[in-house]
């Protein structure tokens, strides 16, 4: 009916005589459809970022290799075979603090969805109370004459979900929770991988330093026959200056190894919720293979990364609160009632007589408010827009972060093989350089030369293999903690739609 009928109805009504129901009724009727003719709702969103085909560094480069398996439970680190890791990454999930922030997040999400869910349930509570007062003059009473009341009864009140603000309200808490719970899994995967990464960056630093150190007890050999032959006569002054500025150049390089240990070390008790004070990780071997792990497909990494599905859920959390907003056009209609017993005597407090009720309807629309309630709406809907941009970001980077571990992993691997010959060449050219010069045809600088360039070769061709280690984790953590044709998502339930779907239409 359209408000012009309705008017024209209410007024034969009125000609009639109205009684005060039907009269409160229509004036609930006639508010709704102004309310709704009032609602401006007009926005339209930017479109979601759609899923690559394939990924661009995989083509050609995976299919070769057999693929490491998937390990049960998500402990993705395993696939290392490093004891030393998997216990590393136990002790951080379970004392990280920063895992332990995102928990207590979730638990605070999950605490207001119960409250958004409470708000849909009748609100029932007792109250009682007791009062003595003096009567005014004037009432029939004696001068200073005092009167008690006691009351004592119990009280309801409900507000029906007509127009859905509660509902929306609780979808957009419960999105909410999926959210934070999300970026817990998200944060355990990053605290994993950054274990996993400090570590392997630690036990490239103990190579080298070997390196290093094992160079220094060389150049020290050379350093006391160099000063024996120069305290004999048989080399000059210089060549034992060098000799000698080769070892203290090369010690200060293992100190400072040794600084830059020390400070991962450090890293690693902070990641495993530990002081660095009595936190220490003893050098142990580091032998085993490096494993393969697949891109696999795209759009089931999507599904998979826990990030991704934070963005998604804090999007549709942004779109329950657009629907709060909308909401505000309309009236906010509440049912109370209230029953017990009244007296002014305690002793006839209970008796039948003495008992009292009430039932009531509360109706209220702000008319005019300056253009609070479309302000409120278009700022919903511009954090709704801002949590859609934030998704497809979320979206891009995990492409991104994909790409950038492959393309790492792929030249990596070509770099490694060019260190693996340069390591040998290096070595047969010390070799032959340490020959001629116990022959007398080069001299001590040239055989400094030659161990320098092994040396650098070697701790390069370390640094590298480390580098492979953890561009490996970094690809699993882009590829959101696992691998394979498919993984469910990390939250506790799917959301209500496609992410498409919800960006289409508001």
């Amino acid at each position: 009916m359209s408000p012009t009928l309705l008017l024209k109805y209410i007024g034969a009504r009125a000609r009639r005589g109205i009684d005060p129901l039907w009269a409160a009724l229509t004036l609930i009727a006639l508010v709704l459809m102004l309310s709704g003719c009032a609602l401006n709702t007009d926005f339209k969103p930017a479109e979601p970022a759609a899923a690559a085909a394939s990924y661009k560094e995989a083509a050609g480069h995976w299919a070769d290799v057999a693929p490491a398996s998937v390990p049960a439970g998500g402990e993705w680190w395993s696939v290392f075979g490093d004891p030393v890791l998997d216990d590393l990454v136990s002790r951080a999930l379970n004392a990280n603090n920063s895992i332990a922030g995102a928990a207590a997040r979730l638990n605070e999400a999950r605490a207001q969805l119960h409250r958004a869910e409470a708000d849909k349930l009748p609100l029932i509570g007792l109250n009682g109370g007791a009062s003595r007062s003096t009567v005014q003059p004037g009432l029939g009473f004696p001068p200073g004459a005092a009167l008690s009341n006691f009351n004592l009864g119990a009280g309801a009140s409900w507000e029906p979900d007509l127009f859905g603000r509660l509902s929306k309200a609780s979808q957009a808490a419960d999105f909410n929770a999926q959210s934070k719970d999300a970026l817990l899994q998200n944060t355990r995967l990053a605290v994993a991988a950054q274990v996993a990464q400090t570590y392997f960056a630690l036990r490239e630093l103990d190579d080298e330093r070997d390196l290093v150190r094992q160079t220094v007890r060389a150049y020290r050999d050379t350093e006391k026959l160099t000063e024996r032959r120069y305290r004999a006569g048989d080399v000059a002054e210089l060549d034992f200056a060098r000799v000698r500025t080769e070892v203290a150049s090369t010690e200060a390089q293992a100190l400072a190894l040794d600084r830059q240990r020390a400070a991962l070390e450090h890293a690693l008790a902070v990641l495993v919720g530990e002081s660095a004070s009595s936190f220490a990780l003893a050098k142990a071997d580091w032998n085993a293979p490096l494993p393969v792990v697949p891109p696999g497909v795209p759009s089931v990494m999507l599904t998979r990364r826990p990030d991704v599905a934070a963005a998604q859920r804090a999007m549709l959390a942004a779109q329950s609160r657009a629907g709060i907003a909308r909401t505000a056009w309309f009236p906010d209609f509440a049912i109370t009632g209230n029953a017990g017993y009244a007296s002014n005597n305690l002793s006839d407090l209970f008796k039948w007589t003495s008992r009292a009720w009430g039932v009531g309807a509360l109706l209220s629309l702000p008319i005019f408010d300056g253009g609070r309630r479309q302000a409120n709406f278009d700022v919903a809907n511009a954090q709704w827009d801002a949590d859609a941009a934030a998704y497809r970001d979320a979206v891009l980077s995990a492409f991104r972060d994909v790409e950038d571990q492959l393309s790492s992993l792929r030249l990596l691997g070509e770099q490694a093989e060019a260190e693996n010959r340069a390591v040998q060449s290096a070595g047969r050219a010390t070799a032959l350089s340490t020959t001629r010069y116990r022959n007398g045809y080069v001299s001590q600088l040239e055989l400094l030369d030659t161990q320098r360039s092994e040396l650098a070769n070697r701790r390069e061709s370390a640094q590298v293999r480390g580098a492979r280690y953890q561009a490996t984790v970094g690809l699993i953590r882009a590829l959101g903690g696992g691998w394979g044709d498919a993984a469910p998502p990390p939250v506790e339930k799917q959301a209500a739609g496609d992410a498409a779907v919800v960006l289409g239409a508001r």
